[in-house]
């Protein structure tokens, strides 16, 4: 598998996929999901998942960027079809999101017509823009400058119209801005039994991290064992991730 660039998105096919998982990364470092994700992402395309990872570059209009994604996800999706990358028809999709993305898929999710057999979303974060954007209040101190919808009015969406029932909500201990468990109040109140919530060792940053290979020679060496020690540690939290996000789409999978 190699990554391949399709109508603007970043696409990474196995054989023959399961299902297919559109990916939306959090503001600033969603303009290239392949690189900054790519150990989340090869992962999941190493377990039979189709990958469709849509960049987009941040701005104060969320709606608008929802709909710039949504569209784009929708046209490679035509498109892999058309071209027979993808050879089953009606495979099942997924929507993964982390901070900002998990908004773009909420919305998406709440404003459009889409088929979804649900959503895996990692460290939510919905803040004003004066708490997001370092310095906004400084550079416009007499204009309010705010998200378009506002935070107020992305949760009544939400309440109100999203219609994604199946949800995996991740929050990582460590992570100071996640609002996850306000977001698990809104999704429980439209389907009370169909949203599953995980609290994990790790940071916002989490998702970000990327895998090291330690190349082992014929003789197995003692340098090798605290290398691979070491590795263990590092990656735990990654691999506890990497766990849950594969349980929650198949109950059923061997993970190694």
């Amino acid at each position: 598998m190699e990554w391949q660039e399709n109508s603007g998105n970043w696409v990474l096919i196995p054989s023959h996929p399961k299902a297919v998982v559109h990916f939306l990364g959090g503001a600033f470092v969603a303009t290239a999901p392949n690189v900054t994700y790519r150990w989340l992402l090869e992962m999941l395309a190493n377990q039979g998942y189709a990958v469709i990872a849509t960049p987009f570059v941040n701005t104060l209009d969320h709606l608008a960027m929802a709909k710039n994604v949504f569209s784009s996800f929708d046209s490679c999706l035509d498109l892999i079809y058309a071209q027979r990358i993808l050879r089953k028809k009606s495979l099942p999709i997924y929507g993964i999101g982390h901070s900002m993305g998990c908004k773009l898929h909420l919305l998406i999710g709440s404003l459009f017509s889409l088929e979804r057999a649900g959503n895996i979303l990692i460290s939510f974060n919905n803040s004003a823009a004066r708490d997001a954007i370092p310095l906004v209040e400084q550079i416009s101190p007499v204009m309010k400058v705010e998200f378009t919808p506002s935070p107020k009015i992305t949760n009544r969406l939400i309440q109100k119209r999203y219609q994604i029932r199946r949800n995996l909500l991740i929050k990582f201990k460590d992570d100071d801005i996640d609002q996850t468990l306000r977001l698990s109040d809104l999704l429980r109140l439209r389907f009370p039994d169909m949203v599953t919530v995980k609290r994990l060792n790790g940071n916002h940053l989490t998702p970000l991290g990327q895998d090291i290979n330690w190349p082992v020679g014929k003789v197995y060496t003692p340098i090798d064992a605290i290398a691979q020690w070491l590795k263990q540690e590092v990656y735990r939290d990654l691999n506890q991730l990497k766990r849950e996000i594969l349980l929650w789409l198949n109950p059923l999978a061997q993970i190694s």
